[in-house]
């Protein structure tokens, strides 16, 4: 049992799992700020530009994936300017076209791309490739220990690790002044802080933890998990520094669960076939924040204003 729990789902739940944490972490200033929907504006526009990379490339790597996805960034703001301009429309209208027609082209390209060779396809693009990551070289729990054994495991592993570090030591190293930012934008500017690289760059952090997660949880999936265990967090607290641990309880929560209910839930109920682990790592997110929607402390402030300790 140990054995097949470690080459079978082990390594799954571990990437879920650091994937949802890694997005959760930018995601609680992101809501706070109110631009949680940049999590979704990323994910549709990193699709195109990630697809550009396999082609140029033929491989699925992280640096071409990131830099296709910041080409793709680029791309997007000169269209929604151009689209702003030339059609004389409101920003927010000229967004949502830009995005939508860079995932329906990114989707596109999918499809009349060869990715034989690699998990990357239409089914994988939108609910991502979780179940596949097994550890297959692994015996057991003592393969944990054997640098032969480790060298063959999946790459997203390592890659979302390192991603975790770095959104986690930019959550540590900037706190105090993403804290002023975002409660006090004024006063945060008065006290020196530029609040508006500092903003930019908090997109680029939200940016890398969604192209990392990408090939795990796909485009979509990722929504869920820049927004439901941040929302859910809020309810519970109105303390930003306990609101970010209510996050990553939750994203941990969500990933672990999401999986094993993927794999074994439907047979409880009697069908023959798993579903979705990223689908149902969403679903179990969205149910997370219901409940705490109905029973968290602070379901009745949630328009109020959260407290910077």
């Amino acid at each position: 049992m140990g054995e097949e729990f470690v080459a079978i789902s082990l390594t799954p739940m571990l990437i879920g799992t650091l994937a949802a944490i890694a997005c959760a972490l930018p995601g609680n200033f992101l809501l706070l700020r109110r631009q949680a929907l940049i999590g979704d504006a990323i994910s549709h526009v990193v699709l195109p530009g990630i697809v550009v990379a396999f082609l140029i490339t033929g491989v699925v790597a992280a640096v071409p994936m990131m830099l296709g996805a910041a080409g793709a960034a680029v791309v997007a703001v000169v269209m929604i300017e151009a689209i702003r301009r030339l059609g004389k429309i409101e920003p927010g209208a000229a967004m949502g076209v830009t995005f939508t027609a860079m995932f329906a082209g990114g989707v596109l390209l999918l499809e009349q791309s060869d990715t034989s060779t690699v998990h990357l396809d239409v089914e994988h693009a939108l609910f991502g490739n979780l179940e596949s990551l097994i550890w297959l070289d692994a015996t057991g729990w003592a393969s944990l220990l054997d640098l032969e054994a480790l060298a063959y495991l999946p790459v997203e592993l390592p890659r979302l690790f390192g991603v975790l570090l770095v959104v986690a030591l930019f959550t540590w190293v900037f706190w105090r002044p993403l804290k002023l930012s975002t409660f006090d934008e004024g006063f945060a500017q008065s006290m020196g802080i530029r609040t508006g690289p500092l903003g930019f760059t908090l997109v680029i952090v939200a940016a890398l933890a969604a192209v990392a997660a990408f090939d795990a949880v796909g485009s979509i999936i990722v929504i869920a998990m820049f927004i439901c265990p941040p929302a859910a967090a809020r309810l519970m607290t109105n303390a930003l520094g306990a609101q970010v641990a209510w996050s990553v309880l939750f994203a941990t929560l969500s990933a672990v669960l999401g999986y094993v209910f993927a794999g074994y839930g439907p047979l409880w109920f009697g069908a023959d076939n798993a579903v979705s682990a990223a689908g149902m790592i969403a679903t179990v997110s969205g149910l997370i924040l219901c409940f705490a929607a109905v029973f968290g402390p602070h379901r009745a402030r949630s328009g109020a204003p959260a407290e910077a300790l």
